[in-house]
């Protein structure tokens, strides 16, 4: 199960970060996953000052967003980057890393990669490839969102960003370390949260209130702490 959210960031923020990436350093991507030859991107230098603001500007969106809050119960988020795939950029099939590390102001910060998230930046009518794969099964599903939209997916997921053809393909990336590690225990508790939104003030008093005391016993059974 992934999860699409269409006004993840607000206009104001989208056009901010892309302010920050037409000024911020960019290096080689592959200075976080040397060994994978099928990766040639563009990634925000850590140390330049920008990558911090930017980084802050999409936590806080994480922060005030309900649907992903329900959907990753995230324990650990990785500071989100900013990166960069220019016309024959591409990132090959793979699925990521089980433990991770970054950093930001100095401060490293160590996970386990449950689930990633790419949030759109550009315009997708002004590049040309570049669609984020996820390989579901045998099918393969591409995906290319509006600016401000985020696709959020289990690490575990087979996926690749397609060859960029022409123009820029700017997104952020980031990685969650989720409070329930199971991805089965994560889209049976996300079902019931959201049967709940929806029918809860339909249904019986008492019965909802039952409802919510199995959702949270299912929480602390499944929850690592």
């Amino acid at each position: 199960m992934f999860l699409e959210q269409p006004d993840f960031l607000t206009p104001a923020e989208v056009a901010r970060l892309i302010q920050l990436a037409a000024g911020i350093k960019f290096v080689d991507g592959r200075v976080s996953n040397p060994h994978n030859t099928t990766k040639a991107n563009l990634q925000a230098d850590v140390t330049d000052s920008r990558h911090t603001e930017a980084s802050n500007i999409v936590m806080a969106a994480f922060a005030r967003s309900r649907p992903f809050q329900d959907f990753a119960m995230p324990r650990k988020i990785a500071p989100p980057l900013l990166s960069l795939y220019e016309p024959g950029m591409k990132y090959g099939p793979h699925a990521d890393m089980a433990f991770m590390s970054a950093q930001q102001d100095g401060v490293r910060v160590e996970l386990r990669s449950d689930i990633s998230c790419t949030v759109f930046l550009g315009d997708p009518r002004s590049y040309e490839g570049g669609e984020l794969m996820l390989h579901i099964g045998t099918r393969p599903v591409p995906i290319k969102g509006r600016p401000g939209e985020a696709f959020v997916y289990p690490s575990t997921l087979l996926h690749e960003v397609r060859p960029v053809t022409a123009g820029q393909r700017l997104v952020a990336i980031t990685f969650i370390e989720s409070q329930v590690p199971d991805e089965n225990d994560r889209n049976t508790l996300f079902e019931l949260k959201d049967i709940l939104a929806l029918e809860g003030l339909k249904i019986d008093w008492v019965s909802r209130v039952r409802m919510e005391v199995a959702v949270q016993n299912l929480i602390r059974r499944w929850a690592k702490s």
